[in-house]
């Protein structure tokens, strides 16, 4: 367990216990998205900016390495489906913890959909590179989300704490979900679950929104974010991450973080 331990201290910060992750894992999903079509600029962009770790496929450790600028933490992900599939909640695993391992991974992450028709796989799936990960002494990030027809999306919050909790039992080390949508209801996810909460940044949106969201989980208990569009599509992703960590690391307030990105 303390390869586990020495690694996540590479994705969080050991002196708070908190992180600011960018995914870049949507090159399999939705294809060259822009933001992500020159990877290791973006890579190095986000580093600038103080990110933590990214995350991303292979390809990403492959095509996104670079050979100087400031360190960066690498969690590789390890299931996928694309947006083509005849469903797209339904995600295989497509490599392993020991392949991790070689490419220099700090920790891999798997996506887990609660309540989908694969669900029961899927579960499985984590389980298994739950136990791997132990093994290795790798740490395991479960992006967990409530989809499915079961899943009353009037009232998400009681499918997000079964999300949640789900990870934190199987195993993992870091659980992502979609934020409730205010500090109380987010912090009965984060009060029921065993191991620290990041949230998803969600569809792309203005600035000052996004910096609120982060702003409102970190007051409901949250260890961070998880953000990719809103970052490495942001006209200035080194700013805008930047803006982040403020308020995640620092706990500053949105209004404080907004003013990174108001400067010239």
């Amino acid at each position: 367990m303390r390869g586990k331990e020495i690694r996540l201290e590479r994705i969080m910060r050991r002196d708070t216990g908190t992180t600011v992750i960018v995914p870049m894992d949507h090159g399999v999903t939705s294809g060259p998205i822009p933001g992500l079509i020159d990877l290791d600029r973006s890579v190095e962009l986000v580093a600038r900016g103080g990110a933590n770790a990214v995350i991303g496929h292979m390809g990403l450790a492959l095509h996104g390495h670079r050979k100087g600028g400031p360190d960066i933490g690498l969690i590789l992900h390890l299931s996928a489906s694309t947006d083509l599939g005849p469903d797209p909640n339904d995600k295989v695993l497509v490599n392993t913890v020991q392949n991790a391992l070689k490419m220099g991974a700090d920790g891999v992450s798997v996506h887990i959909n609660i309540g989908a028709e694969s669900e029961a796989r899927m579960l499985q799936d984590l389980g298994s590179i739950a136990i791997e990960c132990i093994e290795w002494g790798m740490p395991l990030l479960a992006m967990m989300y409530p989809r499915g027809k079961k899943i009353n999306y009037d009232n998400m919050v009681d499918s997000i704490k079964i999300a949640a909790r789900v990870a934190s039992e199987l195993g993992a080390d870091i659980v992502k979900t979609v934020y409730t949508g205010d500090p109380d209801t987010f912090r009965e996810v984060t009060e029921g679950c065993h191991v620290p909460v990041v949230i998803a940044g969600g569809s792309k949106s203005d600035d000052l929104t996004t910096l609120k969201l982060i702003e409102g989980s970190m007051e409901g208990g949250g260890a961070g974010v998880s953000i990719g569009r809103n970052a490495f599509q942001h006209k200035y992703p080194d700013k805008f991450v930047r803006a982040a960590t403020m308020i995640v690391h620092e706990r500053r307030s949105a209004e404080e973080a907004m003013e990174i990105l108001n400067q010239d």
